[in-house]
């Protein structure tokens, strides 16, 4: 799959899954600097900038070559296993992801987040954490 294609995978999975928890979602600029989706509430009161990183591997994700103190959004959604019936997504807090990851050995290297590191219970499928848009949303039986 190309990787464009990949991105949409994981962007629109996450998109979906917010929204089956009450939020309304939409992405943002394509290949902008910034969040990949925007969620909120119905009534506009709370805010969600999430940042989705999608692999079809189990790999490390790339951070870049700046310190990742600085990592954009309220939560992370990391979504692997794109482009099969069974997405997996872990969800992870800026920091978190910060705190966890590496960098490269020697000079300026980029830092990266291990699949180890993310690939734990702890954030696997972890969607409450980010909590409900609106308790409106009824779940199909």
């Amino acid at each position: 799959m190309a990787t464009q294609i990949v991105g949409n995978v994981g962007m629109y999975y996450a998109a979906y899954r917010l929204s089956a928890m009450g939020w309304n979602v939409m992405p943002t600029a394509r290949n902008a600097r910034g969040i990949d989706l925007l969620a909120y509430d119905s009534a506009a009161t709370r805010f969600l900038g999430i940042q989705v990183k999608t692999l079809s591997k189990q790999v490390a994700i790339p951070l870049g070559t700046k310190a990742p103190e600085g990592l954009l959004g309220n939560w992370w959604i990391i979504v692997t296993k794109a482009g099969t019936t069974t997405p997996e997504c872990f969800v992870l807090e800026p920091s978190e992801v910060a705190k966890r990851a590496v960098r490269d050995a020697g000079g300026p290297g980029a830092y990266w987040l291990p699949a180890k590191q993310y690939q734990t219970d702890e954030f696997r499928e972890a969607w409450h954490r980010i909590g409900q848009g609106d308790s409106l949303v009824v779940e199909a039986s």
